[in-house]
């Protein structure tokens, strides 16, 4: 198997999720919120607003008096974080010299935090990624910057804490909203993985999923972690916004595997696993419904495999637990 990028974590600090800047400490220089942007952040020459020079991301004053700079976040869903991604992307003089992460769980805006990331040197125009030992469920996580400065973007990967139970109701058990999530993909040079399990309808053609032109042999693919393990029923495949860009066909592949078993181990094995669509054409900017004919075997991760490239809005994976 070729070069793949290994996802295998969803991000709590997704607004798709509903997550939401609580409170701060300041924003003077860039809101708060531009942190939480699933897109990558980007530089603007020679931009300034009524404060000063724009930026891409959180950012606060120059700190005059004691103590540091914070940001609330309340997540959407509740999880548990087992990396913490912080990107100073562009902030170069302005970053925060230091960070450090706490967490907790609440349902009356009541806060007792813990801390799952102690202080780290943080450096300018860079993504630090920090794995974390201990993990608890949390819905709302504080970012301390010391003493103060600009952070692009942050990012809490890990796991929705859901409990699904078995129902005789048929609902997409490859939403994010449920707890599904990307493994692996060939690759997204133009549109994150992470989009076609995103809730609701695209909004454009960047806010799918899709590939590089193809210059050889091959196709490209992704795997996707069932929420649950369940029967399908139907899957809904959709390119809309992707007109000159849609890929010609696609299939479709399922597997029910153990849960500890490798990133590596699954996209090596995908390839010998079960045809549950086969080779079908698609159309531009269209959404196609097809059901699935072996609605009786169970799957926990199923491949979605394009020829030769291009991109895919979103797909639905409708079925029971």
């Amino acid at each position: 198997m070729s070069k793949f990028k290994v996802k295998n974590y969803i991000n709590l600090a997704s607004p798709i999720l509903g997550t939401k800047i609580y409170s701060y400490s300041d924003q003077f220089f860039g809101a708060a919120s531009r942190m939480l942007n699933e897109n990558s952040p980007i530089f603007k020459e020679n931009v300034y607003d009524k404060h000063g020079k724009w930026m891409d991301g959180w950012e606060t004053r120059r700190k005059r008096i004691e103590g540091n700079d914070f940001c609330i976040i309340k997540l959407g869903k509740a999880g548990k974080v087992s990396v913490v991604e912080i990107d100073t992307s562009f902030f170069n003089g302005n970053q925060p010299e230091y960070a450090s992460l706490d967490v907790c769980f609440s349902n009356n805006n009541k806060f007792i935090w813990k801390n799952i990331l102690t202080k780290k040197k943080l450096k300018p125009d860079t993504i630090h990624k920090f794995k974390i030992s201990k993990s608890y469920p949390i819905n709302f996580a504080k970012l301390n910057i010391f003493p103060d400065g600009g952070v692009a973007r942050l990012k809490l990967l890990g796991d929705l804490s859901l409990d699904l139970k078995k129902t005789n109701k048929s609902i997409d058990l490859g939403s994010v909203l449920n707890g599904a999530k990307i493994v692996a993909c060939s690759d997204e040079h133009f549109g994150k993985a992470e989009n076609i399990i995103a809730p609701g309808k695209s909004i454009n053609m960047g806010n799918g999923w899709e590939t590089k032109r193809r210059r050889g042999k091959g196709y490209d693919w992704i795997i996707i972690k069932l929420a649950k393990t369940g029967t399908i029923e139907k899957f809904n495949i959709q390119t809309h916004h992707f007109k000159g860009n849609y890929p010609a066909s696609f299939s479709i592949q399922g597997s029910h595997l153990k849960n500890n078993i490798t990133t590596n181990t699954i996209v090596n094995l995908s390839t010998k696993w079960s045809t549950v669509i086969p080779k079908t054409y698609l159309k531009p900017h269209h959404q196609l419904i097809i059901p699935n004919k072996n609605n009786k075997q169970k799957f926990n991760f199923i491949k979605l495999n394009i020829f030769p490239d291009g991109g895919i809005s979103r797909l639905r994976i409708m079925g029971k637990i």
